[in-house]
């Protein structure tokens, strides 16, 4: 017995020993490489997301330089201004709209072959005009079909530097007649490669000489940029390390370098915190559960079946329980889960047999309403066919109608529209029989008007505010008003006949009340009754009625919206 023991409390050291600190060991590794993963991925993901993003920027300069340069040089505008100084207004023109929808701005330079300088963007500079004319127009002038581009600062009047040169022969016949030139500003190239998430960025030709960068430490010698990569591919730059991407812009000899350092601290502590949060939550949790495994370990398959049967007990039919332990226990759960799906399909089976009941119930109660008023309307046709021809044909039609939707089978529920529609034509065709003796107003919502409700809902109202409205007057007034209220749609109808007495009153609310009707008032009681079966017992109709003052038929019933067919 104490051997028995002595294993029991061994096997539980080493138990506990194993759950608590393989995870530790785990976590500690896994934190390990997290850390180192995600700091070097994070750094390699914002260097060369950067390095997109300038690339393409200045590719797009670039291009739109290039083909605007081209475009101005076989302009015959600034061919014509080049040899007769005419136009130069139109030529400005030309630049200021171009100039003014970029990025970069440039300068202008316009040069006949005495190189005059008959046209410039910038202030008048001897030196700069020499500069270009004596350096750079020459190498234009060795391929004249062909265009310059290449790198120079150039320094010009408010400490504005242009960095780049565009330049181009302008021709005549094939006889170059002058030189355009566009060089491009230092300060609004340094802005447009200053991105987010990025430290260094460096534009370069292809000798490495440095174009623009954002940071002055990238210059070398020479405006030169040489990185010199160590073999895990970083450069050091000023005393530190740094990870670099490089591309070359497409279609030129430029090349887009972006730095971040490794030492991207604000990544790392963020990184470090959630992950540390998390680990210690999930560590908790972890110890917190295989506290309570060992201490209930043996139990734990009664504790199961136990809960189960009380979710059982509560009314509960999903209480399914699992347990593979592989012992009686688990036959015991595997039987009572066959007992569950059991007594789920006699429920199923019961509840569609009440269904069905209750819809066969619904339409035989749908079948039994009146209808008496046929009878009237075709009174009233036979006398409109010998008085009024035009009133007998749309009698007619409203009464194909009326038959049409009364007979479909379009379906137990309706839209609210359509029913409603259907009551207008009944209307109408009594307003023919009785004239200006019966008038009515239709006032239900817009939601109202898209609920689903069953077929014929308010026909035998209507019938019964015609049949007994005019007993005791000559004029009678309906109004038919709904609206949904607490997910509920509440239809009222109100007429301004004789009304009822309480006897009367009590005598119709005890028909409606009785399932089994045996007078001869069958209307109201299988509308109160189809509503019961549908909805339930808080559902149906609602009678207010006093002598003198009308009636109001209220019904309730539950709000569905439903969709209009197409």
């Amino acid at each position: 017995m104490e051997a028995n023991k002595n294993n029991f409390k061994e096997s539980t050291r080493r138990l506990f020993l194993m759950y608590t600190f393989m995870p530790i060991i785990v976590l500690f590794i896994l934190f390990l490489l997290f850390t180192i993963i995600n700091n070097k991925f994070i750094l390699a993901k914002v260097t060369e997301e950067a390095n997109g993003t300038i690339n393409q920027s200045m590719s797009k300069v670039y291009n739109d330089y290039y083909k605007e340069i081209n475009r101005m040089a076989a302009l015959p505008l600034v061919i014509d201004y080049v040899r007769t100084r005419s136009n130069g207004q139109d030529v400005y023109e030309q630049f200021y709209e171009f100039n003014n929808q970029q990025k970069v701005k440039g300068v202008l330079h316009i040069i006949d072959m005495k190189g005059i300088f008959v046209a410039s963007s910038a202030p008048s500079n001897a030196l700069i005009e020499e500069l270009i004319f004596k350096d750079i127009v020459p190498r234009i002038s060795a391929i004249p079909t062909s265009t310059l581009t290449e790198t120079n600062h150039i320094s010009y009047s408010l400490d504005r530097y242009t960095v780049y040169t565009f330049g181009k022969a302008i021709l005549r016949n094939n006889t170059v007649v002058g030189y355009l030139v566009y060089q491009l500003y230092e300060e609004d190239v340094q802005k447009l490669i200053f991105v987010q998430n990025n430290e260094i960025a460096v534009i370069t030709d292809q000798h490495n000489t440095i174009i623009a960068t954002t940071n002055n430490i990238a210059k070398g010698l020479m405006n030169k940029f040489n990185p010199v990569y160590d073999s895990q591919g970083y450069i050091q730059l000023n005393n530190g390390k740094y990870y670099v991407s490089r591309s070359n812009i497409p279609l030129t000899q430029m090349n887009v370098y972006t730095l971040n350092s490794l030492q991207l601290e604000k990544y790392s502590y963020l990184s470090l915190t959630v992950f540390i949060v998390v680990a210690t939550i999930l560590l908790w949790i972890l110890l917190h559960f295989l506290a309570h495994k060992m201490s209930s370990r043996n139990t734990q398959s009664i504790d199961k079946l136990l809960f189960a049967v009380n979710k059982l007990q509560q009314g509960h039919l999903d209480a399914y329980v699992e347990i593979k332990t592989g012992d009686e226990f688990e036959t015991l759960a595997n039987q009572f889960n066959i007992m569950l799906n059991r007594l789920n399909d006699l429920m199923h089976k019961n509840e569609e047999l009440s269904n069905l009941r209750r819809i066969i119930e619904a339409k035989q109660l749908q079948s039994q309403f009146h209808p008496h008023f046929i009878f009237n309307v075709l009174e009233t046709l036979r006398y409109a066919i010998v008085v009024d021809s035009q009133q007998a044909q749309e009698i007619v039609m409203i009464l194909s109608r009326l038959l049409r939707y009364s007979i479909s089978n379009d379906g137990q529920t309706v839209l609210m529209k359509g029913d409603l529609n259907h009551v207008i034509d009944y209307l109408k065709l009594q307003q023919i029989r009785f004239k200006d003796r019966l008038t009515y107003t239709i006032d239900v919502s817009d939601e109202g008007l898209g609920a689903l409700v069953p077929k014929l809902l308010l026909q035998a109202i209507i019938e019964n505010s015609i049949k007994y409205g005019y007993q005791h007057q000559e004029a009678l007034f309906i109004s038919i008003r709904g609206n949904v209220v607490n997910q509920d749609l509440v239809l009222e109808v109100v007429d301004n006949g004789d009304g009822m007495d309480e006897r009367k009153l009590m005598e119709i609310r005890d028909i409606l009340s009785s399932p089994n009707n045996q007078t001869k008032h069958i209307g109201l009681n299988n509308l109160h009754r189809r509503l019961v079966l549908l909805y339930g017992e808080e559902y149906g109709i609602q009678i207010q009625s006093s002598p003198g003052s009308g009636t109001c038929v209220t019904i309730l019933i539950p709000y569905e919206k439903g969709e209009e067919s197409v």
